[in-house]
């Protein structure tokens, strides 16, 4: 039995953070981190591990044997296991052997760990994480970025689905760049947002069980392979989110489940410890070091990445003790509630720590429930996220339009109660992946009518979408009308570019981005009450609604949609203000291959003393048509 020099990352005020679970940089201590002790090149392990008897180090360097480089426990009462082995190099494999009290024995991976074998191998590799950026513009305006009034609109992507190669193998993070950035640039996107890329053992489960929280998986490529993509997309002024899962974890003997052989990161009661709808292990938020770690993990993403924001899966599944359990099965807090008390805390130091050491990024909850204040300060009770995924409205609308057109005349409702509350948080309105997959068909096959009808709807959708308040999301091949269920085994249909009707699609949501960029009244109050103002046209018998978008200082913005196939002509639109309103766009365009029905170009307000906005248009809305209409100066 050798153990190893006692050399140490660990000061006693970095041990001081770590019991008091506030160290925000122990993925600077943590893991393995090559290094020079006394001229001698070698790496640094440390490891968190409290209730091990014996922990080795297994790997390349040592032919995988447990007996020969054991580390240190520190005498401090920190769990840490820690030693510097010489001569070991980049690239090596490793793992840490663990020997349990009970006398069992786990090979696991470095929780720490910044990279991976490729599954399904489940070794750790040690790295290092040196690269030259050249985002320092981006990082820069980023600083002085309103989030709040930015057009932020975002292009969801799955890499390993996005697109493929020519035998279908998968892209390098690296060949992803160069085809994904030129497509968000051209189509007008101003953010992406990559489904969880950290390393996870099993494909199918698109990233969302993850055994890595440090590591970017590798089946796309090294750590510099994925910065080198994320530089790329911020040189060309596109701001980038990555979905980060603290959810919950799998149960793979290599990962985080039973670590030192007690229930470490997870609970011990059965009633806590098992997530009943995805058979994962659930965090056990209430231990110290498990938060902080948790935290950390965060925090890595945002300092080594450069990433621009995170969304937090799965929040819903964490706020409450009886997600997916039936009566019995799960344990109430202690005031008897269903709420998970430790979550909410976690929460909350999470989006607190993340603003102190990154007040320029952006954090969003995935949450499906009406909790409060979700986007409001934890001083005021909140949890503190900057913004919210709006599932309700994501939901109303998609069943509205599911209908029958005839039928929608009596689910007016439908269209209207999302704007009730609208500004009661910071929304993103998402069609995401989870919308088009098991069954649920892709955004254009969920239209009724025909092939033609169910296009013309798509487009109307889309223009709703981003004339309603909230920023945007896009799941990738639906802005060019998918027809088949995305698939994470097979690339997006890119073939379908080759038929105009696709592309005439495409086009009209390249469009809608521009305008929604350069249109201030559309983005700047997204989540400010004045940012619409109804104009009495919600016309439940014709399936029509109007109403005006606006900002401070600038003409306000009218959007019209008439949810029929029915084309209405001299449909009178009551507005506050005369003159000659210009047609800005018209989802019925021949360009966007629709059939040329408008205004021909815009109309004039005629006065209408007894109409109680005084000026009305008299207009033509175009069948399953979104209209968009600005008042010009005299």
């Amino acid at each position: 039995m050798e153990k190893q020099e006692k050399f140490s990352l660990f000061s006693e005020f970095d041990v001081y953070l770590f019991k008091e679970g506030t160290h925000y940089a122990l993925y600077e201590k943590m893991g393995a981190h090559s290094l020079s002790v006394e001229g001698v090149e070698g790496t640094y392990f440390a490891l968190w591990a409290p209730s091990a008897r014996h922990v080795s180090v297994i790997g390349d360097f040592n032919e995988w044997n447990p007996s020969l480089h054991f580390l240190n426990q520190r005498a401090d009462g920190s769990g840490i296991w820690e030693g510097f082995i010489p001569r070991t190099q980049l690239g090596d494999r490793y793992k840490f052997h663990v020997e349990t009290f009970f006398g069992e024995f786990f090979d696991k991976g470095d929780p720490f760990a910044f990279l991976w074998e490729e599954p399904p191998k489940t070794a750790s590799v040690i790295t290092t994480l040196d690269y030259l950026w050249g985002d320092n513009e981006w990082l820069d305006k980023r600083k002085n970025i309103d989030w709040a009034q930015y057009p932020l609109t975002f292009y969801e992507v799955h890499l390993g689905s996005w697109m493929r190669s020519s035998d279908e193998r998968w892209l390098n993070y690296k060949e992803i760049a160069s085809h994904l950035v030129a497509y968000v640039k051209e189509m007008g996107f101003s953010a992406v947002e990559i489904m969880p890329v950290m390393e996870h053992p099993f494909y199918g489960s698109w990233g969302y069980q993850v055994t890595g929280f440090f590591a970017p998986t590798r089946r796309y490529g090294i750590p510099q392979d994925f910065m080198f993509l994320i530089d790329a997309l911020h040189q060309a002024g596109i701001a980038v989110f990555l979905d980060w899962v603290p959810s919950h974890f799998p149960s793979d003997s290599h990962g985080l489940a039973s670590f030192d052989g007690t229930a470490l990161y997870e609970h011990l009661d059965m009633k806590q410890r098992i997530h009943p709808e995805w058979k994962s292990y659930l965090f056990n938020y209430g231990r110290t070091e498990v938060a902080e770690i948790l935290i950390n993990s965060a925090l890595f993403w945002l300092d080594y990445y450069h990433a621009d924001g995170l969304r937090v899966d799965g929040v819903a599944s964490m706020l409450y003790l009886d997600y997916g359990r039936k009566d019995g099965e799960w344990v109430p807090n202690k005031y008897g509630g269903r709420e998970n008390l430790q979550a909410v805390s976690f929460l909350q130091k999470l989006n607190q720590a993340i603003f102190y050491r990154f007040p320029s990024v952006q954090t969003i909850a995935e949450e499906s429930t009406a909790w409060p204040l979700v986007t409001k300060p934890p001083y005021d009770g909140g949890l503190g996220f900057s913004l919210k995924w709006n599932m309700g409205w994501m939901h109303d609308i998609l069943d509205y339009m599911s209908l029958d057109p005839f039928y929608r005349q009596f689910h007016q409702n439908d269209l209207t109660f999302s704007f009730m509350y609208a500004f009661s948080e910071n929304f993103v309105l998402p069609f995401s992946h989870d919308e088009v997959v098991y069954g649920k068909r892709s955004l254009l096959w969920k239209m009724p009518g025909d092939l033609n009808q169910k296009f013309a709807q798509l487009r109307l959708l889309f223009g709703y979408m981003y004339a309603h308040p909230g920023k945007k999301l896009i799941f990738m091949g639906g802005e060019f009308g998918q027809c088949r269920e995305w698939d994470h085994q097979r690339a997006v249909d890119w073939w379908l570019l080759g038929e105009k009707v696709h592309k005439n699609l495409q086009r009209w949501v390249q469009d809608l981005n521009r305008f929604y960029t350069e249109e201030q009244s559309l983005h700047g109050w997204d989540f400010i009450r004045g940012g619409v103002e109804w104009i009495g046209c919600s016309d439940s018998s014709a399936s029509v609604l109007g109403f005006l978008r606006r900002a401070k200082g600038i003409p306000p913005i009218l959007a019209l949609f008439n949810f029929t196939p029915v084309p209405r002509f001299q449909y009178d639109v009551e507005v506050s203000e005369g003159g000659y309103w210009l047609e800005l766009l018209n989802s019925d365009g021949e360009v966007y291959g629709g059939d040329g029905v408008g205004n021909l170009g815009g109309q004039r307000a005629l006065d209408r003393p007894g109409n109680s906005m005084r000026y009305s248009l008299s207009l033509t809305l175009p069948p399953f048509g979104a209209l968009f209409f600005r008042k010009e100066g005299e």
